[in-house]
């Protein structure tokens, strides 16, 4: 008898292997004759970069990044050799696992350790990254990820560098000089769209700890954010599947890094 387990995590509680390590070893104790293959799975969330990198053979790469409220951190993404392809999760460095409860509030949370692993398997060579969305603590469009790649957004009287909600206040986004990077395809598992009643903030916005009042101001940053996005930048992601996907993420990575988004 051949047997495949090709589970996915148990969040909060065992990864995809481990799962499917402890389902193999129930099996073996009852069909010891059996052929036994374990194929660990993902959705795009927490155990993308495991799974992958293990497929493929990867290894294991540590830079330095900042976590969602700003302290620094050793993030770690998959690196495939063969393919100069990494593979990292964005709940790496802006998930709300790096957080505790308490800490949880999506008007200050940002992405800006997702651009640093970005630039950093960019200035490794890599040809291909993989971001997994999911279990991000963020709602902020991708502006901390695109201001630590050279981005900047612009008030009528100051640099915003702060809280997603000085987003109300954006007038204009500058590009600094030339930014090249990889190929980059964004996994994801959700296909809501930035904003409105389906988008990033309404459904996603409470779990990571936006109250009421909180929600309203995050959905007029990331609307302003959409709309100088489409007069700067000249493009229009807010209404594709997958762009509210962590926290917006989706559709900063579309508008900024020219990304593509994949179901998984």
């Amino acid at each position: 008898m051949k047997i495949s387990i090709a589970p996915d995590k148990f969040k909060g509680s065992l990864s995809a292997r481990e799962v499917a390590e402890n389902i193999a070893k129930g099996l073996r104790d009852v069909l010891p004759e059996a052929t036994i293959k374990i194929v660990p799975m993902a959705d795009g969330g927490e155990g993308t970069a495991e799974v992958i990198c293990d497929g493929l053979g990867g290894s294991w790469l540590n830079c330095a990044a900042h976590d969602p409220i700003g302290r620094e951190i050793d993030a770690r993404y998959g690196w495939i050799q063969k393919h100069k392809l990494a593979v990292m999760e964005m709940n790496e460095a802006a998930g709300m696992r790096r957080l505790s409860e308490s800490e949880r509030d999506p008007l200050r949370a940002n992405t800006f350790g997702v651009g640093e692993m970005i630039l950093d398997a960019a200035g490794r060579g890599a040809q291909k990254i993989i971001i997994g969305l999911g279990g991000s603590a963020t709602n902020d469009g991708g502006f901390g990820m695109a201001r630590s790649l050279g981005f900047r957004f612009l008030g009528q009287e100051k640099e915003l560098t702060e809280s997603v909600s000085q987003l109300v206040k954006l007038a204009r986004i500058e590009k600094q000089g030339s930014l090249s990077l990889p190929k980059i395809v964004a996994a994801a598992d959700v296909r809501n769209p930035l904003l409105g009643g389906n988008g990033a903030t309404r459904i996603f916005g409470p779990q990571k700890g936006a109250t009421a009042d909180k929600i309203d101001i995050l959905e007029r940053a990331l609307t302003k954010l959409a709309d100088v996005v489409s007069k700067d930048l000249k493009v229009n992601y807010r209404d594709e599947p997958g762009a509210g996907a962590a926290g917006g993420l989706g559709f900063g990575l579309m508008s900024f890094c020219g990304a593509a988004i994949r179901p998984t």
